[in-house]
């Protein structure tokens, strides 16, 4: 399948996903149904629990919530569910005897407990945009449900998760029964082959009975725009779109929000919408948009071709998105690569962690989706940090005025790796001017809301609050100090005791639904992985890169 058939077919008003008989999106090219596997049954010692009672003691807590961290406290989860959250002394003054069980409740019996001195404790993180793999990048899905888990990543919006609906929904529900080692998983799809409004309709109402959550859309026309989510909301699904470059001419962010879209992902359709001289981007009379360098880089170049930040246009686009209600999920992390694209080709966690195969789906190739860097140059790099200046002042600006935003990541492309391309949004985020406990709760509260709110329901996660699931993070370094902590490869600093240069922190526990994740013991699992691949190639005369 080439770009050009998926672009042919977006533009002729059938949808942007599994658009016709053997028309995939980009998005999903080289990562469909054929092939993949699904995760192997959860084995004896893949994570401990639910318990009774789990007492987590001593601890700082982060809630989410955009609260200052307090501690020390004890958290006490009973099954899946956190049951309590009590302070365990006073900062600064020695715990009274038997401290440890100080607090309400803190000190019964538990039948597991985690000494949580000098720990932080957060949310379990949502990621709102993400593919597992499959074939040829990483056919086990297993491969990047261990890598989020050892990132603190307990919920994923699958837009889809990968293969078909019927496979997003089984690994769904085998999660949900915690059968495997996986986040819980949110079902988007994307419609079919719907060419009338009435088409539409049906689709959603089909898909509504057969277990998805909500709407992974492209840049539909607008009468099947306005269909496909109006019949969403009445179906109690959420939606999300990828304006995609071959439809955003006539379907941009601003137009998709006023017809009741949930979640603009990615960039595409702001910029559009604040075009300035222009009704279209001013592409070159000699552009190919099935060139994936050329479209790639093309979108950068709009930065300076937009009503400027602070400007009326400016204010008055953003104050219509939060009256509207929409949400922005930025997935800042999956386009950086664009800015240096030799610091992500080099960064630390490959050697280890990225397998093989996803390694030469990163390379440049004409065929695979995203690896565009037939011959990137300095210019490019230039372009795409310009337009990250202003992409940061646009959500920045969105969050200040009271907007949603949310984390997502969108790995397995453009030399991001699951898990730690989770992270890096945390960073950018940081960059764009969020203080580090709002990016926090983009990553959590938010991301709940955001997943509950078209269901009709109050949020199951997200906070660290008693009544809600347990799906929680443990880290041994403060992250508000430094995001880079939560990596799997940690952060490198010098230890001015010793002299020596050491790497710290790397989360220690992930819990998601009562059961404590050794997220060292899955990194563990997931080089396991690689040390196989590599090996297997290197028995293979040839077959080594």
């Amino acid at each position: 399948m080439t770009v050009g058939r998926w672009l042919a077919a977006a533009a002729a008003g059938v949808g942007a996903g599994v658009l016709a008989a053997g028309v995939i999106a980009p998005d999903l090219m080289a990562q469909g149904g054929g092939g993949t596997i699904p995760a192997s049954a959860r084995r004896q010692g893949e994570g401990l629990g639910p318990f009774t009672r789990l007492v987590i003691r001593n601890v700082m807590v982060i809630d989410g919530t955009g609260a200052p961290p307090a501690g020390p406290m004890n958290v006490t989860v009973s099954g899946n569910r956190i049951t309590g959250i009590a302070a365990a002394g006073t900062p600064g003054v020695p715990q009274r005897q038997g401290g440890a069980g100080a607090g309400r409740g803190g000190g019964q019996p538990a039948d597991h407990e985690i000494d949580g001195t000098g720990m932080y404790l957060l949310p379990g993180f949502v990621d709102m945009h993400v593919h597992a793999g499959g074939p040829p990048k990483n056919a086990e899905v297993e491969y990047a449900y261990k890598l989020w888990l050892a990132h603190g990543v307990t919920t994923v919006r699958g837009v889809p998760l990968a293969g078909t609906n019927e496979f997003a929904v089984s690994e769904k529900q085998r999660s949900e029964r915690n059968e495997i080692v996986a986040p819980r998983i949110f079902n988007y799809q994307r419609p079919g082959n719907v060419s009338t409004p009435e088409a539409a309709r049906a689709w959603v109402q089909n898909a509504a009975k057969t277990g998805i959550d909500g709407l992974k859309l492209g840049a539909q026309i607008p009468e099947i725009m306005a269909a496909l989510l109006d019949e969403a909301k009445k179906q109690g699904l959420g939606s999300t779109a990828h304006l995609q470059q071959s439809g955003v001419a006539q379907m941009n962010a601003i137009d998709a929000a006023r017809l009741g879209l949930g979640t603009v992902t990615h960039f595409y359709g702001h910029f559009e919408s604040l075009l300035k001289d222009y009704v279209v981007q001013p592409w070159p009379v000699e552009m190919n948009a099935n060139d994936e360098q050329a479209r790639f880089g093309q979108v950068a170049r709009l930065w300076d071709k937009i009503h400027p930040p602070g400007s009326p246009e400016w204010k008055a686009y953003l104050a219509e998105h939060k009256k509207l209600g929409t949400v922005f999920d930025p997935t800042m992390t999956i386009y950086s690569a664009g800015r240096d694209v030799m610091r992500a080709r080099n960064a630390d966690w490959h050697e280890k962690y990225t397998l093989p195969t996803l390694m030469d789906f990163y390379q440049p190739s004409r065929t695979n989706h995203g690896s565009y860097w037939y011959d990137w140059t300095l210019q490019d790099e230039i372009e795409w940090r310009n337009f990250y200046q202003v992409w940061f002042k646009l959500v920045n600006d969105y969050k200040k005025m009271g907007g949603r935003v949310t984390t997502g990541s969108d790995a397995g492309f453009i030399y991001q790796t699951y898990g730690f391309g989770y992270i890096l949004e945390f960073e950018m985020l940081q960059e764009a001017g969020f203080h580090p406990l709002e990016v926090i709760q983009a990553a959590t509260m938010n991301g709940a809301l955001t997943l509950h709110e078209p269901k009709g329901q109050p949020i199951q996660f997200g906070i660290v609050r008693s009544g809600l699931l347990a799906d929680m993070v443990l880290v041994d370094q403060n992250p508000l100090q430094n995001f880079k902590v939560l990596y799997g490869t940690g952060a490198v600093r010098l230890n001015d005791k010793t002299g020596q240069v050491e790497r710290v922190g790397g989360i220690k526990y992930t819990i998601k639904d009562g059961i404590v994740y050794d997220a060292k013991k899955l990194l563990d699992d997931v080089a396991a992985m690689v040390t196989k691949q590599k090996s297997e190639r290197q028995s293979v005369p040839g077959s080594g890169r």
